[in-house]
């Protein structure tokens, strides 16, 4: 009997399951980003750091995201999704061989969150506009929720199995970048066969954001202002609002480290109820109160000492991240072109992952106003971005 063109190998690698493997991926390269959170405490005790230099090890991975972002979408629209993610994809395995080899050195650990920045810019850009381009036109919204749930599925992940590990005393510092290492490589030949579009930018390559004439309004006063908090609210739950409570705890640091981390991740997969319902602009606008409303509580658990209403705060800054890429995503998806579709989330993640070092801006200005007035600081400025928006009038109601 014929086999139907629904039914050959290259149309089941173009729809669900390549899908499902390329959502692996993703899932995967964030899960390698995280590995390490839960032992921020753990190398600050080891090598014997201060606030500011645990920081570091969290946020250097920004530099490397700020290298690669303005220059990985625009080489995949050239030369394809698969031809530039997958080089980063191994590159993100290798990345845990370093954090492994880096356990009693920090410039290797600084090196190997340096090098899973590069790899988290990458993929993660280049991916969402490859999971749009499995899905087709009309589902950006679809595609805009599995990313985003993937990503923070594999953000919160991480951390879990790295506390789970550290409890059972497995070689906490080795075994679970290993796992991560071997996993990764694993998906490679599988990743390979998914296909990707045909069509390719033909414009010269220069530094170019992928932002159509008709979208820039949208972008200037929308996608621009909200980027910034879609790391800076998460990064302090997952970096420092732990290590700032950390003396209040009674119980393993680590693990509350571990389960601040995982909630903050996990939070993030609202968006996949909430943006089919609310629609993108509605979505960002919930998104920038839950997270300024979690900058609130994590500023009252330092000042007080309640170190329990920072996983309460974890909930709200994770929501918030997950909220405001959903809907940026999806917005973005509406203006992009097939030829640029790369370019234009890679600018996107471009404006946000700069966020990441707002847990080192606190503490680099705790030094001078000390660290209670820094919060606040840090959270009325959110409350004024988070206005701004809401009282935009020319907003999108997609």
């Amino acid at each position: 009997m014929k086999q139907s063109a629904a039914d050959t190998p290259v149309s089941r690698w173009a729809g669900a399951t390549g899908r499902s493997v390329l959502g692996s991926g993703v899932f995967l390269v964030a899960f390698g980003t995280n590995v390490s959170t839960p032992f921020l405490i753990t190398y600050k005790e080891r090598l014997s750091l201060g606030d500011s230099a645990t920081m570091a090890i969290f946020t250097v991975y920004v530099l490397g995201i700020v290298a690669i972002l303005p220059v990985a979408g625009q080489l995949s629209d050239r030369f394809g999704r698969r031809m530039v993610a997958v080089p980063f994809v191994v590159l993100s395995a290798i990345s845990s061989i370093v954090m492994i080899l880096g356990r009693d050195s920090f410039g290797l650990l600084l090196f190997g969150r340096f090098l899973l920045g590069l790899v988290s810019g990458a993929v993660l850009s280049i991916g969402a506009a490859w999971m749009q381009e499995l899905f087709g036109r009309g589902l950006e919204q679809r595609s805009a929720v599995l990313t985003t749930v993937l990503t923070y599925a594999g953000f919160g992940a991480g951390p879990l199995v790295s506390a789970l590990i550290l409890e059972l005393d497995a070689w906490p510092l080795v075994l679970p970048y290993a796992l991560h290492a071997g996993t990764t490589m694993a998906i490679i030949p599988f990743l390979l066969k998914v296909p990707q579009s045909s069509e390719r930018s033909r414009e010269p390559f220069r530094p170019n954001f992928g932002v159509p004439p008709e979208g820039r309004p949208l972008f200037k006063r929308i996608i621009a202002p909200a980027a910034i908090w879609v790391f800076a609210f998460p990064s302090t739950s997952f970096a420092l609002f732990p290590v700032l409570v950390s003396d209040a705890i009674g119980a393993s640091t680590v693990l509350v480290a571990a389960i601040a981390a995982a909630l903050t991740a996990w939070s993030g997969l609202s968006s996949r109820p909430l943006l089919p319902r609310l629609g993108p602009t509605r979505t960002l606008h919930v998104g920038m109160v839950s997270g300024t409303s979690g900058y609130v509580l994590g500023a009252i658990a330092f000042e007080t000492g309640a170190w329990g209403l920072v996983l309460f705060a974890a909930v709200l800054l994770g929501a918030a991240s997950g909220l405001i890429t959903s809907a940026s995503l999806a917005l973005l998806a509406g203006v992009a072109d097939e030829a640029s579709r790369g370019t234009i989330n890679g600018t996107f993640y471009l404006l946000a992952y700069p966020g990441m070092v707002m847990p080192i801006v606190l503490t680099t200005l705790a030094r001078f106003i000390e660290q209670t007035p820094a919060l606040i600081a840090v959270t009325v400025l959110a409350a004024l971005a988070t206005l701004k928006l809401i009282r935009e009038p020319s907003l999108p109601t997609a």
